[in-house]
């Protein structure tokens, strides 16, 4: 069962606004870098389900974060299908994220009570997704179907809708002040927070910095 109730997660999404993207296959590993995170400042992280066994580092990371990271949302990305989506619900995430919208997969999450944010590249995606009931939609990739001004574009009919641009983030003010001033509502990062070379030589601090002065240059709304 989730920790964070519905309406809570997309409070802690909307707080910290940046969330971290990550998959790794060694929870040794998984655990330090979602410290790291927290330790920035973090309050949200995406774990992805792309590689064998991410749902067994994911059941560790859950418990790992319930105790260490009591603050942080963890949820799971990459969830292609309804028995997928069930799964990690039961494994206690917080949210689900995929890449494309899955139909099968909003009533299940609504009825758990459970913010699915689905991946869409049109506008007739993001009406879609809305209609049928998604209170976070995933601009994907955002950085190919048009980058920040998309959003902004779209941001004009639909004003009330909530964006997480995913895809051409960076931890740089120029592309985060960029992001922030499209109106989303926030931004997941993936491989950009996470240098190969600070994950290769545990230099987790590295990852923490980054974190906190990403925070600092994104400010949605301002």
């Amino acid at each position: 069962m989730a920790k964070f109730n519905k309406i809570d997660t997309i409070s802690i999404i909307r707080s910290t606004g940046i969330v971290p993207v990550f998959y790794y296959g060694d929870f040794s590993v998984a655990k330090k870098v979602v410290k790291a995170c927290y330790d920035g400042g973090i309050r949200a992280f995406e774990f992805t389900n792309r590689g064998d066994g991410a749902d067994e580092v994911f059941k560790e990371l859950i418990a790992y974060v319930r105790k260490e990271c009591p603050e942080m949302a963890l949820g799971a990305g990459t969830i292609l299908d309804a028995g997928t989506a069930s799964a990690y619900i039961q494994a206690g995430a917080d949210f689900l994220v995929s890449p494309c919208t899955v139909d099968e997969i909003i009533p299940l999450a609504n009825r758990r009570g459970v913010p699915y944010c689905p991946g869409c590249g049109t506008v007739t995606e993001i009406v879609h997704a809305i209609e049928k009931g998604c209170d976070l939609v995933k601009i994907f990739p955002a950085g190919n179907v048009g980058g920040p001004s998309f959003v902004k574009n779209v941001r004009g009919p639909l004003p009330w809708v909530m964006f997480m641009a995913t895809g051409a983030v960076e931890p740089t003010e120029e592309n985060l002040s960029a992001w922030a001033a499209s109106g989303v509502t926030a931004v997941g990062m993936g491989s950009k927070l996470f240098p190969k070379a600070a994950i290769a030589s545990g230099d987790w601090a590295a990852i923490t910095e980054l974190c906190r002065s990403s925070l600092a240059w994104f400010h949605p709304g301002k």
